[in-house]
């Protein structure tokens, strides 16, 4: 499905940005709506239905907070919006969850639905509820043209895998925007790094975890298993990140400005910062729309802890209906309450150090993040500390030399190093020159990128099933 719709995606960008572009203005959301409709319905056409549902609703429920505004009857539409939506969300994403848990603890022997999930209801379910709340806090102006609200909730570039776009952030962008020649251009390149992110690192170091995930625990040594976890990071890192630059890059091409999804978490030195700089969108999100409303840190250290173990249970849930996400966010709960109550302090000291606690705490949680099965996960985690095939053993030694010049590349790509090296050359380097060496980058990168597409058959996006 994901090579699929990457090859739709350069068949279907072209027809798009054409019309877009050909069109008087006033046509443009429309135009917009009816493609970013059409790019959902190539993967996923059994719920587009429900996508056109989701609009319709928070389009009336907006209505409604707007309409009973200073009135008992302005949370109807509030209230309407999260309970549909998050009613949609449970019953898709978490109904086989619930009856699996059930079934387990009773011994009952209720059918499972095996209900095929809808790609990116976690993300646009969340945009679609922004709007409402947005509208009821008055952040918001309440957006009376239908098919413009469409657009903002199928917007296609970020549709299925994010980042969270609320709707204050491109209220204006909606009914206004400027697609600008240096904005249009600014968003191919940052499309294109995208894309070498996701299929040149994230395709090619992912085969590396795909072996050390399915090598049998007690044939693991603990170099391979830290090795294997390793290239889980990077593969996640610059798979979710490279589909963040293309959103954020189409985006651009389209003349909107979306919201930053990553800054070099891998650089981070707490758990802290870490969630400051991985999926921002989300913990933006979270916090303003959960965090905040149960009263944030205002009102005492206790209840503050317990609005940090509500959001991180939360966030653990929406990533997925599995135990293993329960235990990855309790894992980071744990881990950031005892940054808020007394290590961080120490942390900030020690910096170095600071950053061996931070990779070691995030390396620990990709293990619980990447096994669905607890027994699978406890498994690698025991070969990590030598529960495995001892220490070193001729298979992780020659994956080592195998993969090492590719775990290198992906762990400067981590860092803003590359990003410092062409700031320094811009500041050194005539203009010229430096517009000739982005382009050439930006053509090579292409090259390769579709070439590797063409002839490879192993493309997963790991956050389409969220």
């Amino acid at each position: 499905m994901v090579f699929s719709s990457l090859s739709f995606l350069f068949l279907f960008l072209p027809a798009v940005l054409a019309v877009y572009y050909l069109v008087p203005r006033v046509w443009r959301n429309a135009i917009l709506f009816l493609f970013s409709l059409l790019f959902y319905a190539w993967g996923e056409p059994v719920y587009v239905g429900l996508m056109l549902f989701s609009t319709v609703l928070d389009y009336t429920c907006g209505r409604l907070v707007e309409k009973n505004r200073g009135t008992a009857k302005q949370k109807l539409g509030l209230m309407l919006s999260v309970c549909v939506n998050l009613g949609l969300l449970c019953f898709f994403k978490y109904t086989d969850f619930f009856i699996d848990t059930l079934n387990s603890l009773t011994h009952a022997a209720i059918p499972r639905l095996d209900l095929p999930l809808p790609i990116g209801i976690s993300f646009y379910t969340f945009q679609t509820m922004s709007y409402t709340v947005d509208v009821y806090r008055g952040k918001a102006k309440l957006q009376r043209d239908i098919l413009s609200f469409g657009a903002y909730v199928s917007l296609f570039p970020q549709l299925i895998a994010g980042p969270i776009v609320r709707y204050q952030e491109i209220a204006d962008q909606i009914n206004d925007r400027d697609c600008t020649a240096d904005r249009f251009g600014d968003g191919v390149k940052r499309f294109v790094t995208g894309l070498g992110k996701k299929v040149l690192l994230a395709n090619n170091i992912g085969l590396l975890w795909t072996s050390a995930s399915q090598t049998p625990a007690e044939q693991l040594s603990v170099l391979g298993a830290w090795v294997g976890i390793l290239a889980f990071a990077f593969q996640i890192y610059f798979d979710f990140s490279g589909y963040s630059d293309m959103a954020i890059g189409l985006g651009k091409m389209l003349g909107f400005e979306f919201p930053e999804n990553f800054r070099h978490p891998y650089l981070a030195r707490s758990v802290t910062e870490f969630w400051r700089r991985w999926h921002i969108s989300l913990g933006a999100w979270f916090r303003d729309y959960v965090y905040i409303p149960l009263g944030g840190n205002r009102r005492g250290l206790g209840i503050q802890l317990r609005n940090m173990a509500v959001v991180w249970l939360l966030t653990g849930l929406w990533h997925g209906a599995s135990w293993n996400f329960v235990l990855w966010g309790a894992f980071y709960g744990i881990l950031l309450a005892a940054e808020k109550l007394f290590l961080l302090k120490r942390l900030k000291k020690a910096p170095v150090l600071g950053w061996f606690y931070t990779a070691f705490a995030v390396l620990i949680g990709w293990v619980l993040f990447a096994f669905d099965d607890l027994a699978a996960g406890w498994a690698y985690l025991t070969a990590l500390f030598g529960g495995g095939a001892g220490w070193v053993n001729s298979a992780a030694v020659f994956q080592l030399r195998t993969w090492l010049p590719l775990l290198v590349i992906c762990a400067v790509a981590s860092t803003d190093l590359l990003h410092r090296l062409y700031e320094r050359l811009r500041r050194r380097c005539s203009g010229g020159l430096v517009l000739t060496a982005d382009a050439l980058r930006v053509a090579l990168l292409f090259v390769l990128s579709v070439a590797w597409l063409i002839s490879g058959s192993y493309n997963p996006f790991l956050y389409f099933r969220f």
